[in-house]
């Protein structure tokens, strides 16, 4: 039989091209994942391949993988459970495994999973047109891609990045890879490596095309954004003027960022929040417990006082500040004392929005070695917590009901059509009739019912 991933058809564009086939990129975990994936895409689409509508259509199928908790990797290995299934009755198909889990458990995937084709490394994106061509030259032989061997190898270097990306009304551009915090629960630096910025250069050439394709909306990306610069050799400035020379690009409405970290959250970035009318006034700022004695055993370089003074700065110099944050429960050693802690501070601090995480081993860190906590204890954590945190969204999200926000219009609500949807500078999710011609402009809100979820509103006569 021909191997129809060859076989040329003309498509309709500005010139003539070639379309070998489809690729489906399947994402877990983060938005640095998520940057990954898009950059997988057009590695892809550079050799003639196309997105596909499904992943039983596609030829290319690569699972971006995530190892900062056990289930997105359960759920990585599940996904390749179908897919042995699927590789039954289309042998033809390439499959490939990408991300954090691929550069930490390559070995683990070859004897699970000895279909796979190729293991792709965080830091070896770029590669991934290669090892499709070798994939499907090899198969014409009979012949199997070897695994290469990912264990082991720390990254280094920055990755070779794609920077004319499809138009889209929101971005995310990652300024830094890895981290240099080594904190006692995570894989990242295992997984990401060492933290090397990008050429401040360059970040604002790839923000300026995605503008002038369209893009209103940027993300920054960083695992410690706001360290941003302390490695680079050449041309070093910190956060806070990134953020300001980023801001001078003209058709950019908005500037995000995440995740930044407490230790490193000093005066110069609030004020640039203050002051910078293209820099939202959104924080998400992780905080993980609010027990000195558990950050100091997540090796969290603050405390619980520290992280307050850094809320209060906020918000005396930025009144109404949307902050949000992370949290662990169940951190081993963690005493009912020390939860409870936690959920004073979450009551006094009063977070918009909070992701919550139950305590997740990771093999290789330092409190996957730690003696665990039950899990029926974390679990109880982790509802109490939940419960607490849900009220108090609800809570801040009434108090939003009456007063008007501007809203960036991302086009019809997927979940009801006739109505639009788009986030407040404060990040919260605001619903509204009005025409989907709006969308890509922003437009006042005023906000007339609250969910958890976020808001409801009317659009503002001009």
């Amino acid at each position: 039989m021909p191997n129809t991933l060859l076989k040329p058809i003309r498509l309709a564009a500005n010139r003539p091209r070639t379309l070998r086939g489809t690729y489906h990129v399947q994402t877990w975990g983060c938005q640095m994942n998520e940057e990954d994936s898009e950059q997988l895409g057009l590695h892809l689409r550079e050799i003639g391949f196309e997105p596909a509508e499904s992943i039983v259509d596609a030829h290319v199928i690569l699972l971006n993988t995530c190892s900062v908790r056990r289930k997105p990797e359960d759920k990585a290995f599940s996904m390749l459970g179908e897919l042995a299934l699927l590789k039954e009755v289309r042998p033809e198909i390439v499959v490939g495994v990408c991300g954090c889990m691929a550069q930490l458990r390559a070995d683990e995937i070859k004897r699970r999973a000895p279909f796979v084709d190729f293991v792709l490394g965080t830091g070896d994106i770029s590669n991934v047109a290669g090892l499709v061509e070798e994939a499907l030259q090899t198969r014409k032989f009979a012949k199997r891609v070897e695994l290469p061997e990912r264990r082991g190898k720390v990254v280094t270097d920055l990755p070779q990045r794609q920077v004319d990306r499809a138009t889209k009304l929101k971005a995310f551009v990652p300024i830094q890879y890895g981290c240099d915090k080594f904190c006692t629960f995570c894989i990242v630096p295992t997984t990401r490596g060492r933290e090397r910025s990008r050429p401040t250069d360059e970040i604002v050439d790839e923000v300026r095309r995605l503008v002038d394709r369209g893009t209103r909306e940027i993300t920054l990306l960083g695992q410690t954004v706001n360290s941003y610069g302390k490695n680079l050799a050449e041309g070093q400035v910190p956060f806070s003027e990134l953020l300001w020379k980023l801001s001078e690009i003209d058709g950019l409405l908005r500037l995000r960022y995440t995740s930044p970290y407490p230790r490193d959250f000093r005066a110069d970035l609030i004020e640039t929040i203050r002051d910078c009318p293209a820099v939202m006034e959104h924080v998400h700022l992780p905080l993980q417990s609010g027990n000195d004695e558990v950050l100091k055993a997540m090796h969290r370089v603050y405390t619980a006082d520290s992280y307050r003074e850094i809320v209060a700065n906020l918000r005396a110099a930025v009144p109404g500040i949307g902050l949000s944050t992370d949290i662990i429960v169940g951190f081993p050693g963690e005493t009912e004392e020390q939860f409870e802690d936690t959920l004073r501070l979450v009551e006094e601090v009063r977070f918009d929005g909070a992701f919550m995480f139950i305590y997740s081993p990771r093999p290789g860190t330092p409190a996957g070695d730690m003696e665990q906590l039950p899990l029926h204890v974390r679990k109880s954590r982790m509802d109490r917590l939940l419960e607490l945190q849900n009220r108090i969204s609800v809570e801040k999200n009434l108090e939003a009901v009456g007063h008007v926000f501007e809203v960036l219009v991302e086009g019809p609500s997927p979940k009801n059509r006739d109505r639009l949807q788009g986030y407040t500078r404060e990040f919260k999710m605001m619903h509204f009739d009005g025409s989907e011609t709006l969308t890509g402009q922003q437009v006042r809100v005023r906000a007339t019912s609250a969910h958890l979820w976020g808001l409801n509103g009317v659009i503002e006569e001009n």
